[in-house]
Order: structure tokens, then sequence, then C-alpha cells
């Protein structure tokens, strides 16, 4: 059998994947790209360039794991966000360019030049590590409650040799040693436990402890923009990523705390998607 070359080993994976995933293509792409190790010009580059034999079997052993479901993200073991490369396994959330909006909300904040900030339930460290790399100066905390999360997220600062970072276990505040930051971001769990979205897609294949929240979905979030007032500074900023549909309540939590100049922002597609507030007088 001849050999079959890069255009049509693409064509060939997208017919696989077109009713198994909403960018078969580019998932078919991602994956041929993960086992060649070449960048993405490649593809547009060298379309014929035929495949070897090892390479082929490869690429259809991928192709069978997408067809089961399991993530781009976890087969290739890897992520990008905000422009940096992330290790990621199935210990944790797999970084969505929706966070992205935190990233950006959080840069754009009047923040001392040399800021503390801390990231609760920090996963791959996807939002603390995008902070510390836009921002050398601040000082960035990152806890999470997973042991494993917590050496995934070390293995990402130190791929990006990020010293401005502090990774440390902690169940939400338990084990934060007693100082003042001057920004507190998160993206907890608010999921509800009966949402149909939880057996659809990537997150079957992610942890439930990071996606499934009590009282509607507002148990963690509640319990944050509580412990928080402990933690903040006098003029400090708190930034928590939610669902679509949460901006109304989680607004609702924080002016029932006494925050101030309490703002929920969209992400790209327009839907409510963080929600900032700052330290109560």
């Amino acid at each position: 059998m001849s050999p079959i070359s890069n255009a049509q080993a693409i064509a060939w994976a997208t017919q696989q994947l077109i009713e198994h995933s909403d960018s078969p293509k580019l998932d078919a792409e991602v994956l041929l790209l993960h086992i060649l190790d070449k960048p993405r010009s490649y593809l547009f580059t060298w379309p014929e360039a035929a495949l070897s034999d090892e390479h082929h079997q490869a690429f259809k052993a991928h192709i069978a794991r997408r067809l089961e479901g399991e993530p781009v993200a976890h087969i290739t073991g890897e992520r990008e966000f905000w422009s940096l490369p992330l290790y990621v396994n199935n210990s944790t959330l797999i970084p969505r360019p929706d966070t992205e909006t935190l990233v950006e909300c959080a840069l754009g904040l009047s923040l001392p030049h040399t800021a503390k900030v801390l990231d609760l339930g920090t996963g791959t460290g996807a939002i603390a590590l995008s902070l510390a790399s836009e921002m050398p100066s601040w000082q960035v905390w990152a806890v999470d409650y997973s042991q494993d999360a917590v050496a995934l997220a070390t293995r990402n600062q130190q791929r990006h040799a990020l010293n401005n970072v502090t990774i440390a276990q902690s169940d939400w505040f338990s084990n934060v040693p007693a100082q003042q930051f001057d920004l507190i971001v998160s993206n907890p769990p608010y999921i509800e436990n009966n949402d149909v979205h939880l057996t659809q897609g990537d997150v079957r294949f992610e942890p439930l402890s990071a996606l499934v929240a009590e009282e509607n979905g507002y148990a963690d979030i509640r319990h944050i923009a509580s412990q928080a007032r402990e933690y903040l500074s006098s003029d400090g900023f708190i930034l928590i990523e939610h669902g679509f549909e949460q901006g109304e309540g989680v607004r609702e939590i924080f002016a029932q705390m006494n925050y101030r100049n309490i703002l929920t922002i969209k992400d790209m597609a327009g839907c409510d998607r963080v929600t900032l507030a700052q330290m109560p007088e």
C-alpha cells in the first residue's frame, strides 16, 4: 500500500470525527502535528509529504482515542492558554479560552507595581502563570486542594521559569499564610450536580470536584467571597469566573457581603463570564 500524505490523513480523520467533534478538522490537524512534532504551518507547506508507517499508525491510534470522546488536550498532554503551552492531564480542568477573559480583566486593574496576587483552585496554573508572565514584578501565590494539580502546576511553572509564583496545596484559604493580597482570582467549581452538560464533551473526562458545587453551583463562590475579606488589602479586588447564567447571582453574593464596585464582565461570545468586586469599606 502506498504511503498516505498529510492532506489525505487529515481528510480521512476529519471524516471519521465529523459526528464526534465540533471541530473535526482542527482536532485532526492538532493530533497529526503532535505526532510529527511540527508547527501548524507545516501542513500548509507540505500537504503532500508522506507519513511514515510509524507516524500513520500513531495517528490512527490518536483518532481512535478521540472517537471515544477523549479530549484532544489529554491525548497530546498539552493545551495553550494565553500563549503559554501548558501540560495538562485528567487531574484537573483543561484551560479554556473563556478563562482568558479573567486574565485580561485582572491585567486591566489599577494595582500596585509589586502587587500580591492569590489564585485559588489553580489547576494547571493557567491563570497564575499567565498573570506572572505578563507582570514579572507581581508576586503570585497559587493554591489547589489536589496534590496532583499542585504537581501539574509546578511542572508548568518550571517549564516557563516563572520564579515570581509560589504554588502550594490548600483547601481554598486553609493553608494560605495570613497576609493581605491586592487581588484574589479564582475559577472555582460552579456547575450544578444535575447539569446535563456534565455528561457531554470534554467535561466527562475532567474531575467532578473541579466542576460541581452545591447550592445550585454557588457554594464555593460564596465561601471564597466570605473568606476573601480577611485576605484582601483595603482597596483589594476579587475576580471570580462563573457560568453564563450566574452573573446576577454572584453580584448578589458580593452585595450581601458589602463588597463595592461590583461589575460583571462578558466573554468574547457576549456571555456573562467573570464578576469583579472590591474590598468592603
